[in-house]
């Protein structure tokens, strides 16, 4: 489910940035497959739960597991909104806050992978770092819609404008999710939140 969610992630990516429309069909059914990981892996949480009764660190990680891929389920609803994006921009001249948005999306992207590769190691110490890096994308968006925000004497359609303000909060939730995902890695092996 982890290498479909990072793959939606950089079609995304690509369409928007690179200009690729011709990838963005590939999105939703990438979109399919992990809502299907998600309600699978979730339901089979349940179950052993339900039926096995865990305790201590095995609750532990079927509760956070739980979590985990409701979080990589939203980043793929975000990739795909963002591929929906990237078609309705495609007319549009680039707008000049789009090396900006590309470098919070680089950086989103490699807190999805760290926060990954976490998950595969069980690295509990991985959380604080990710962390420190959702720290600069939230700075990137604030200082983006700040130029999105202020902008005037607008000419023409105002879409475009909409649209990147739209972009830069999905990759925000994104960053926001890999996060998450770090931290209830965190929680598995060491049982803290911190």
């Amino acid at each position: 489910m982890g290498a479909l969610v990072e793959k939606s992630f950089r079609l995304a990516h690509r369409a928007l940035f690179q200009r690729d429309i011709q990838i963005i069909e590939q999105i939703p059914i990438l979109d399919r497959k992990i809502d299907r990981f998600y309600h699978q892996i979730e339901l089979e949480c349940a179950e052993l739960m339900a039926i096995a009764s865990p305790v201590a660190q095995d609750l532990r990680r079927l509760s956070a597991f739980m979590q985990m891929v409701r979080d990589l389920e939203r980043i793929g609803d975000y990739a795909k909104d963002i591929g929906e994006i990237s078609l309705k921009l495609f007319p549009y001249p680039e707008h000049s806050c789009i090396p900006a948005i590309e470098q919070m999306s680089h950086n989103a992207r490699a807190m999805l992978e760290a926060s990954l590769a976490a998950l595969a190691n069980l690295d509990g110490a991985a959380g604080p770092t990710i962390h420190k890096l959702d720290d600069d994308v939230d700075r990137a968006y604030n200082q983006i819609y700040q130029i999105l925000a202020s902008q005037t004497n607008l000419q023409g359609s105002i879409e475009p404008t909409i649209l990147l303000a739209l972009t830069i909060r999905h990759i925000e939730r994104m960053a926001d999710h890999a996060t998450n995902i770090a931290f209830r890695v965190t929680f598995i092996v060491t049982g803290s939140r911190d």
